[in-house]
């Protein structure tokens, strides 16, 4: 998997990343919370360390998954 360095400190991440928003907001049906961290586990698997969530969505339910 490519990286990439984000801002000046030195941090990097997987230049492709998964976005998590659906998991919980925006786009039903929603997975249930097995299937939501399956697919988190095998981006991880793949080589995915960049995972784009906020806590506006459903008040922090993504960052439970991740």
């Amino acid at each position: 998997m490519k990286t990439r360095t984000l801002g000046k400190d030195g941090l990097t991440v997987s230049a492709v990343g998964l976005g998590c928003m659906g998991f919980t907001q925006s786009y039903p049906p929603y997975p249930d919370r097995k299937d939501a961290i399956e697919t988190i586990r095998r981006a991880v698997d793949l080589g995915v360390t960049f995972f784009d969530t906020a806590g506006v969505y459903s008040y922090g339910k993504n960052e439970d998954f991740i």
